[in-house]
Order: structure tokens, then C-alpha cells, then sequence
């Protein structure tokens, strides 16, 4: 039986130690498509089709490496005699876009304790930058790409709530639906992706760097293989999921002032998600203290960018330098001093902390639904 787009909805689901080597037989060998992946990364789960038939790809570390099956295996799995290890269920719906219980803590990670980038989608590395998920409420990763050149990535989109990315070191090229031509993320710049928008990366300097903040932290990414980006249109006021696309362009903003030896660039974050996130840089002169503060949001989440800080959560003292980051637990008092000249940090709320009011999430932030 089919469903209104022609994927069976009847699959054929078969688990694999390596979801990467059974991916690679499945679309290279077998000439299947991905249709959905989950989570980005470092995937568990995939989800294809062609040929009329559609697999499920679980990654199970008792199962086979790369299971060797052709189209005929698959053929006869559907039609009743599945072979070991491989069964037949209904295709899974998309998530229900519930979002888990915040779970609110101090989190810590440096950059010289990580213990590497792991493989995510589409060869991504990815750096965990909180790994306990604050209950699988929000996800922050720090993402490379080593060689650069021509990403194998394909036009598709995510079912979230909040996401953004920002160009730390390198550049990348990417494309977005309904926002003109592809363009170049150059460092300190970034983009919001609005729910649903369709979008792919075209391709990277070596060594490109970037960080990505979403919520909630598992959700899936699907592929759209009817589009084609560009798409021609450029219009930057349409909403997708009561949000409007941001290209934030780090050499052409402005900073303005917001305490003595304190600049901030904001990135225009929190007008078009209408207070729903913030994102800001903070530039902080020689010695220049934050003053002590709480905050009450979901998410506040600091990288450093460059240059060194001394950051008082409650009784600790953290020292954090260039790549290190922080969650901010809310009701917790804090504060920062710069370490020396040329210290710039990157900060994330959920919701805007400085400038918009939510509008559409009510006093309960966790009321709007992916």
C-alpha cells in the first residue's frame, strides 16, 4: 500500500552496526534515497526509499556491519519470508513535536577535554556541547568539516522548534528556499532556520567550523526531493512556522554599547522568531566585569569566541577560552571578567533575553510546540 506521496508505508526494517556503511550500500549499491535521518548528530536511524520499496535502517550493535541485501532480498521480505534479523512494520510517523521536561544544570565544556568530533550526517563532525541534553530540551554542537570542498548534502529540513548556526572559522556555502541565490557564511556571521525551511550546504573552506543551537535536541531531519534551490524567490518576510529566515552578515552590523567597555552585535534573532530566542555577541574591553546577574530563561548558553573570561556561576570560578562553553542554569547568580584584551562571546536565550517579548509562547515558553 502507498501513501499520498508514494512511499510505501510498509517498510522493510533491517539493523546494522554501521548505519554508515549500510547507508553507503543502500543508496550507492542499491540506488535508494534518504527520505529521513535522526538525529543529526550521530544518527540512529534512517529512513529510505525507490524501486517501490521503502527500508528503515536501525543501527543495533548486534547486527551485521553492513548487511549485504539486494533488491530481491527486500522484494521477498515484503512479500512474507524476511530473512533473520529483518522485519516488516508500518513506516514511523513524524515526532509529535512534544517537547521533554527541561531539565535546568551547569554545563561545562572545553574545548581541550573533548574527546573528538563524531561522525554525524553527511560526514559532519560533531562536538557535544551539551551532552546531558538538559533533559533532551536543547542540543549545542560544535560541527567541522576537515577537508572542505563539495558537501554530499541534499536539499532537506528539520522538524523543530528553534534552530540556528554560526560560522566560527572557514566559510560555507549554502542555499535556503525562498532566500535568493546560494551565499557564503563567513565568520561571525549566521542564520536562523526557521521550522520547515528547506534548505542544503553547497560547500566548505578546509577546516570549516561552525555552531549549531537547536530544540529540541532529537529531532528529525527530512529530505525534500521535489525542490530545487535556489528556488528564484527572495522573500525575506515569509514566515515559516511563525518565523521569518535570517542571514545575519557579521561586516556589515553595527555594534552598540551596553555597559562601559561592553559592546554587543545583536543578530536580529529575536525580532524574527518575535522573542522566542535571542542570539547576541558580546565584545568586552580589558577587564572589564559583567556585573553579578540571574536569569529565568530555559537556555542560556555561552561560547567563547575568542579571547579568555573568568565566569562566576554561584561559589565556582571557571576559566574559559576560545571554543569552551557554558549553560547558565536560571536563578543561578553569575557574572564575568575578561582575561586580558579582544574577548568576544557568543550567547544564546531561550527566550530573548534582551530585547523582544515573547509573543507567541505565553508565560509557559514550552507552549509553543515544534
Amino acid at each position: 500500500m502507498q501513501d499520498e506521496v508514494g512511499v510505501p508505508e510498509m517498510q522493510v526494517v533491517v539493523g546494522c552496526a554501521d548505519l554508515d556503511a549500510a547507508l553507503d550500500h543502500f543508496t550507492s549499491v542499491l540506488g535508494l534515497r534518504v527520505d529521513r535521518i535522526s538525529p543529526a548528530d550521530s544518527p540512529r536511524e534512517a529512513d529510505l526509499s525507490g524501486h517501490g520499496i521503502a527500508v528503515g535502517l536501525r543501527r543495533d550493535a548486534a547486527a551485521p556491519t553492513a548487511p549485504a541485501l539486494g533488491l530481491d532480498d527486500l522484494r521477498q521480505a515484503l512479500a512474507g519470508s524476511a530473512p533473520a534479523g529483518v522485519v516488516v512494520a508500518p513506516r514511523p510517523p513524524p515526532s509529535s513535536g512534544e517537547l521533554p521536561p527541561l531539565q535546568p544544570a551547569l554545563v561545562v565544556s572545553r574545548r581541550s577535554e573533548a574527546d573528538g568530533f563524531g561522525a554525524g550526517r553527511v560526514g559532519m563532525g560533531y562536538r557535544d556541547l551539551i551532552p546531558g541534553r538538559l533533559g533532551g530540551r536543547f542540543i549545542a554542537s560544535h560541527i567541522r568539516i576537515d577537508g572542505g570542498g563539495e558537501v554530499p548534502d541534499y536539499a532537506h529540513y528539520h522538524h523543530v522548534r528553534f534552530q540556528m548556526i554560526y560560522c566560527y572559522r572557514g566559510w560555507v556555502r549554502v542555499v535556503y528556499e525562498d532566500q535568493g541565490p546560494p551565499f557564503v557564511l563567513a565568520p561571525g556571521d549566521c542564520v536562523l532556520q526557521p521550522p520547515g525551511i528547506r534548505h542544503r550546504v553547497l560547500e566548505s573552506s578546509p577546516g570549516l567550523e561552525v555552531i549549531e543551537i537547536g530544540c529540541p535536541a532529537d529531532h528529525d531531519t527530512f529530505a525534500d526531493h521535489e525542490i530545487v534551490l535556489p528556488t528564484g524567490v527572495l522573500d525575506p518576510q515569509r514566515e515559516f512556522g511563525g518565523q521569518r529566515f535570517v542571514r545575519h552578515v557579521a561586516a556589515a552590523a553595527s555594534w552598540e554599547p551596553v555597559g562601559e567597555g561592553r559592546l554587543e552585535r545583536d543578530t536580529g534573532i529575536g525580532a524574527a522568531t518575535h522573542g522566542l530566542a535571542g542570539a547576541r555577541v558580546l565584545r568586552l574591553g580589558r577587564d572589564t566585569a559583567v556585573p553579578p546577574t540571574t536569569h529565568h530563561a530555559e537556555l542560556l548558553f555561552r561560547f567563547v569566541l575568542d579571547g579568555a573570561v573568568t565566569l562566576g556561576v554561584g561559589e565556582r570560578r571557571l576559566e574559559l577560552g576560545p571554543a569552551d562553553s557554558v549553560v547558565i542554569p536560571p536563578a543561578e547568580p553569575f557574572s564575568m571578567v575578561p582575561v586580558g584584551p579582544g574577548t568576544e562571546i557568543l550567547e544564546v536565550s531561550l527566550p530573548d533575553q534582551w530585547g523582544q517579548t515573547p509573543s507567541s509562547v505565553g508565560s509557559d515558553p514550552s507552549s509553543s510546540g515544534v
